[in-house]
């Protein structure tokens, strides 16, 4: 034991406290320095929008007079609109069918590109790229594009002799168009699956090789359970980001929500009602709706992630 390391335990034994360095007492002025910037723009910029936004939904409030206090009666009125329950019905199917869709999608990219194919980094690059671009303006007109009466996905069905038709502009096709769209923006997940799968260690693999389990066997019993935690996290992730979903709807229905609303998101009607109708105090009602209803999936998912989330301690 050195000199100084004995000086501080014959210290200790008598009682006396050691005098610390300005490293050892641990001098944060740095840290709150260069997180001051973070602070500011969470007060500014998220805790204070959100608290004004808390008071203007108990207010009757049009952007051009002065907010005037009318208690709960903005949530009130959802309870007869009868286009927000649809907007709630349209926004529900979209997340509970797109969103399976998408992880699966994504999870099965990732074992493909986790053989070990040459080039990979190229791989994750392309495939990673429409979640970059999916929530574009630009990726929207195009889809409508593609969509649409003369759009791409006729085009080739006329070449098999199929009459098309215009499936952003049908009541029946619309939503589900999104949904592919949300689909193909797979990216993110899977870069994350992909990242999952390789710290799966191989010795598991190589122990039900011997055992003779196959491929499948190995899926289901090695690779699914030991990934679940990366399912719970990409579930939770991607259902919160699929309710705010609101450029696609936007675009693609040119704001108006699509034939019969059929693409009438609730963020999309949330827009309308704050900005086209100018009714500022009933859409701050309804962001604290979805702030309500995205807290309890999330809650929700959290409680029941304990029966199929297996943590490898």
């Amino acid at each position: 034991m050195s000199a100084l390391g004995e000086l501080a335990t014959i210290r200790k034994s008598k009682g006396v406290k050691a005098t610390k360095s300005p490293a050892e007492r641990g001098d944060n002025k740095a840290a709150i320095f260069f997180l001051a910037p973070w602070f500011v723009g969470l007060f500014l910029i998220t805790a204070g929008p959100m608290i004004a936004s808390l008071y203007l939904s108990f207010t009757d409030y049009s952007l051009l007079q002065p907010p005037s206090w009318i208690g709960i009666e903005n949530y009130a009125r959802m309870l007869e609109d009868v286009r927000l329950h649809n907007s709630l019905k349209v926004t529900a199917t979209y997340v509970f069918v797109s969103v399976p869709l998408q992880l699966a999608a994504a999870l099965a990219l990732a074992l493909f590109l986790d053989r070990g194919l040459r080039g990979l980094a190229l791989y994750r690059s392309v495939y990673y790229l429409p979640s970059l671009l999916g929530g574009s303006v630009a990726i929207a007109i195009l889809w409508r594009q593609i969509f649409g009466t003369s759009g791409l996905i006729n085009q080739v069905l006329g070449f098999f002799g199929i009459q098309g038709q215009g499936w952003v502009s049908h009541p029946d096709y619309a939503l589900g168009t999104l949904m592919i769209l949300n689909v193909w923006t797979f990216g993110a997940p899977m870069i994350i699956f992909l990242a999952g799968l390789r710290q799966i260690p191989e010795m598991y693999y190589e122990a039900a090789q011997i055992d003779g389990a196959g491929r499948l066997r190995q899926f289901a019993s090695i690779t699914l359970p030991l990934l679940t935690p990366i399912i719970f996290f990409n579930l939770v992730l991607q259902l919160i980001g699929a309710f705010q979903s609101f450029t696609q709807a936007f675009v693609v229905s040119g704001g108006t929500g699509g034939p019969v609303d059929s693409t009438m998101f609730y963020t999309l009607y949330l827009y309308q009602r704050g900005f086209t109708n100018l009714d500022m105090g009933y859409a701050s009602a309804m962001a604290w709706l979805l702030v309500v209803i995205i807290a309890a999936l999330t809650a929700v998912n959290f409680l029941l992630s304990k029966y199929w989330v297996f943590y490898n301690d």
